[in-house]
């Protein structure tokens, strides 16, 4: 019998977990979840050398998403829906760079120690939080070189940033990273060990969930902030057309984002820190100061933008 494993959290810290001693109960396989077992897979095609991968096409899927709701809220707001492509591409990019960077400085002991591994995304470590502030980046540089009010533009992604959180989260999972500790794991909080056997998903063993946690159902952390995205974009796309101030809808984003990614952290295995503090939660913490600010300080009202 298993008496103890040894888990390596991405602070940096060695966990010890006596997963069999402490009520670490496994389901055999009978769980729904946990017959996706051999389904769960990174690469949805392959010819020769060539993968074709579901973390990569879901980045895809977000971005032509994004470009067509962009355009249609320029349309809406009377912005010429061609530029869209170009801010599209702007925060696309300042995205990808700033969650790259973010997750690379905060893992530096081990991409420090291999260099080689810092370009190789198709491995995962996107952090989202560095994504948002690189996204927001690409937007304030766009907006510098049109004369487009940031607070606008910011309105007009915050429901496309939200999908797109969704789509990535699922590529996520078919990865097998951005993952939850085992079902009742000691390391969860106490309210939180004894869910239902059925939502555990065992990972691959060549995944990072199951490099880690071998052949044990965990919970599908990604699934849970895939939906509570998806709600969160309903919610932002319904109420983008209220008379806003410019910045306002952009604040309730963060806000409702730094509530879910506060309660799904609470699952996650993978987290980096910041000393002995989730560094999510320290992020989520100013992310809902700012969303807070942006909606009670006071700015003008306006319902539709004009370019020419």
């Amino acid at each position: 019998m298993q008496k103890g494993r040894a888990v390596w959290g991405s602070g940096g810290g060695l966990r010890t977990a006596r997963l069999a001693g402490q009520g670490l109960r496994h389901s055999k396989q009978t769980s729904h979840c946990g017959e996706l077992e051999g389904r769960v897979h990174p690469i949805l095609l392959q010819v020769g050398p060539i993968a074709i991968r579901f973390y990569g096409l879901m980045y895809v899927a977000a971005l032509l998403m994004g470009i067509w709701l962009l355009r249609t809220e320029a349309e809406r707001r009377g912005l010429l829906p061609e530029r869209m492509v170009d801010l599209a591409f702007y925060v696309f990019v300042g995205g990808l760079i700033g969650g790259r960077l973010y997750y690379v400085l905060f893992k530096w002991g081990y991409y420090g120690a291999h260099p080689w591994k810092i370009l190789a995304v198709w491995e995962g470590g996107m952090a989202i939080h560095g994504g948002l502030i690189g996204g927001v980046i690409g937007a304030w540089w766009f907006a510098r070189a049109t004369g487009l009010s940031l607070g606008t533009l910011c309105d007009m992604l915050a429901p496309a940033a939200s999908l797109g959180h969704a789509f990535g989260r699922f590529g996520n999972f078919m990865n097998g990273d951005a993952h939850g500790y085992p079902l009742h794991s000691p390391l969860l909080p106490a309210w939180l060990r004894d869910g239902p056997d059925w939502l555990g998903v065992t990972f691959p063993a060549s995944s990072i969930a199951g490099r880690e946690f071998g052949p044990v159902p965990l919970h599908p952390v990604m699934l849970y902030e895939l939906v509570l995205n998806l709600l969160g974009f309903v919610w932002l796309w319904r109420w983008r057309t209220k008379p806003w101030s410019p910045g306002t809808l952009f604040g309730v984003y963060l806000m409702y984002y730094a509530v879910v990614r506060s309660f799904t952290s609470l699952f996650r295995a993978d987290d980096l820190y910041l000393g002995p503090f989730r560094l999510p939660h320290v992020i989520s913490g100013v992310m809902l100061c700012l969303g807070v600010w942006l909606c009670c300080a006071p700015r003008s009202r306006t319902t539709v933008s004009t370019e020419r």
